[in-house]
């Protein structure tokens, strides 16, 4: 289809700079895929940035301790991303000198690869004609073939994968991903697309048709639940207790405050929280004055999560019956603690109480 010539004719002068195409090599992609799976590229870059100056090579990776990799990974969220990374460097130092496989097939034989990430590191990378469809790519072709049924269905992404492969240019696979992807990002984007300005309109389905903004077209959308959630600063001698959720759990070894969900049982937040450290804990607390409530959207749900200052009642040391460790910290350590976004919000919080004065009693 000639929509591909003006497409590469399009990207040889408006290619994006980033950091990770200046310098390329397929360790680099492969980090730079990773985090921009469900990131935006201005979020990703200094994150990317400083990764690469800790994180040079595989190798350098592999021999890191995990704590140190979610740390410098904090807020960019999806943690098992950076896990699965860490497990992957690992498996290549051991298995394969350190180095990628250059076949999709075998990219998706290590943790946190899947088809897509697979097909833009071979393409990118190491030359291979393979497509790579990212939601860019998704939204780039529902528009240039119209496509009528919804993108993201089975259906869909078959026509569109198809699509991709059939007007692959040959020896450009790398080229060819990523000018849509830049396409996408640029100029085809989600609302209000720049067709006036783009290099393929003249071959543009939906374009033609003026249906541009209908496309792609998407399944339903499921309204995720909220959940009220409860944590607990407990305070002792100067510090606040710890705990490292288990690996193979949502934000799994992070560090948190320990607390849990509001259940239907539980009077109020009080209630829960004084019952969701004895089950965590095995110790009796008394709950104290509220210290922020923090609200946060996952993938899947929303929470609004309900912070209190608590004390011991309890002469039992609290033993970690839901968590893989437990730790008291002094606040002025908790920046060493790699945390999800809500838990952060609260540490930084008791560093200012203390930068400012006491700490809340």
């Amino acid at each position: 289809m000639s929509f591909v010539k003006l497409l590469l004719d399009w990207y040889a002068k408006n290619a994006r700079e980033l950091p990770w195409r200046s310098r390329q090599s397929a360790y680099r992609t492969w980090v730079s895929e990773i985090m921009l799976q469900q990131t935006q590229v201005e979020t990703v870059i200094p994150y990317f940035e400083a990764w690469m100056v800790r994180f040079p090579d595989i190798k350098s990776l592999a021999v890191a301790d995990e704590q140190e990799v979610l740390a410098l990974w904090e807020g960019l969220g999806y943690y098992s991303r950076a896990r699965n990374m860490h497990r992957a460097a690992r498996i290549l130092v051991t298995e394969l000198d350190g180095e990628l496989p250059q076949t999709p097939e075998a990219l998706q034989r290590l943790p946190g690869i899947g088809p897509y990430t697979a097909a833009a590191i071979a393409s990118i990378a190491f030359g291979a004609d393979v497509p790579a469809v990212d939601g860019n790519i998704h939204r780039v072709l529902s528009r240039l073939f119209n496509i009528t049924i919804p993108a993201r269905s089975t259906e869909g992404e078959k026509i569109i994968w198809k699509l991709a492969q059939e007007n692959l240019p040959v020896g450009k696979g790398g080229t060819y991903n990523q000018a849509l992807m830049d396409l996408g990002a640029s100029i085809c984007t989600p609302a209000n697309p720049s067709c006036d300005s783009c290099p393929v309109s003249r071959d543009c389905l939906a374009f033609e048709q003026g249906v541009q903004e209908e496309r792609p077209v998407k399944l339903p959308r499921k309204k995720g639940p909220h959940y009220l959630v409860t944590a607990a600063v407990i305070q002792r001698d100067g510090r606040v207790l710890l705990a490292q959720r288990h690996n193979n759990s949502l934000l799994g070894g992070l560090w948190e405050f320990p607390g849990g969900t509001l259940e239907e049982g539980d009077a109020n937040l009080e209630a829960c929280l004084k019952r969701e450290i004895q089950e965590e804990l095995g110790v009796d607390i008394r709950v104290g004055t509220p210290f922020g409530d923090y609200k946060h959207a996952y993938t899947h749900f929303k929470i609004t999560l309900y912070a209190f200052l608590c004390e011991l009642l309890s002469k039992e040391e609290p033993q970690p019956l839901a968590s893989q460790a437990l730790e008291w910290v002094y606040v002025e350590d908790l920046e060493d603690y790699p945390m999800g976004k809500v838990d952060r919000l609260i540490a930084n919080r008791l560093a200012k109480e203390l930068t400012d004065g006491e700490l809340p009693g």
